[in-house]
């Protein structure tokens, strides 16, 4: 990733990127964008609530079933920060501890956890489930952090493995009540040249935030998904050119800066 010196041509060269990730989850790539000489346009698609914090039957099930696991997976940061700190007491002394992404296992080691099995390259399930650790996990008691639904991908090949899976679903992502019209405005005059996505389900609240007419705009704008998985879906819902950068809001900055440089 390259960033703007003083007097430096800027490698983003003001453009407007559109940035969709929830509010809290947005303030590194936001300012890696201004670093490179873009200008984030701040709209997040997904609104996080923590289930864990009311719900006491939710809680009490997690710790009691934790007390018995040998293996704790934690599948981002947003997990980490509504996983952790209420069931981190109850953990045994033995369990290890995974991360799915670099990300996730920075914050479990900022976070006091200072062993993470998380893989050097890679930052998805496949990755980590690729890792040595994981091939011979059959007896095992693994507990997944996440976000209520999602993929079941993760838990599906640990059990194939002959490991006991079960699931902390600590907070549910949901579709922000936001007026899609100021942006809408700024893009239709040009103020917006990219958009960012790192889930499929933030693409997909995108759309329904937007109104019908808008479509055709942002199927026409370039998009930057952070996953192949995301830019599969995106070309489902007819998104025409579309750039999977990688994982982490290094590598989707360093694709905006390769792409726009090709413009120059």
């Amino acid at each position: 990733m390259t960033v703007a010196g003083p007097g430096s041509p800027s490698p983003l060269g003001g453009h407007g990127i559109l940035v969709t990730r929830p509010a809290a989850r947005a303030v590194q790539l936001a300012a890696l964008i201004r670093a490179a000489g873009g200008e984030p346009v701040l709209f997040p698609t997904l609104e996080i609530i923590s289930i864990t914090e009311k719900n006491s039957a939710s809680i009490g099930v997690i710790k009691s079933n934790i007390i018995n696991c040998d293996l704790l997976i934690f599948v981002s940061p947003t997990a980490v920060e509504h996983g952790l700190a209420p069931f981190r007491e109850n953990w045994p002394a033995t369990v290890s501890v995974a991360a799915v992404g670099a990300g996730t296992a920075r914050l479990l080691r900022e976070r006091g956890v200072d062993k993470v099995l998380a893989p050097d390259r890679g930052g998805d399930s496949e990755a980590l489930v690729a890792l040595p650790q994981l091939q011979d996990v059959a007896g095992k008691h693994v507990m997944i952090f996440r976000g209520e639904g999602g993929r079941e991908w993760l838990a599906d090949t640990l059990r194939s493995r002959g490991a006991q899976v079960e699931y902390a679903e600590c907070y549910r992502r949901v579709c922000p009540d936001t007026d899609a019209g100021p942006l809408l405005s700024r893009w239709r005059a040009g103020g917006v040249a990219a958009v960012t996505v790192t889930s499929r389900q933030a693409l997909d609240n995108l759309f329904a935030m937007l109104p019908d007419t808008a479509h055709a705009l942002l199927r026409a704008t370039p998009l930057f998904a952070a996953h192949s998985r995301i830019a599969a879906h995106a070309r489902t819902l007819g998104v025409v050119q579309i750039v999977t950068t990688g994982p982490g809001d290094a590598a989707i900055v360093s694709g905006l800066q390769s792409f726009f440089a090709t413009l120059s």
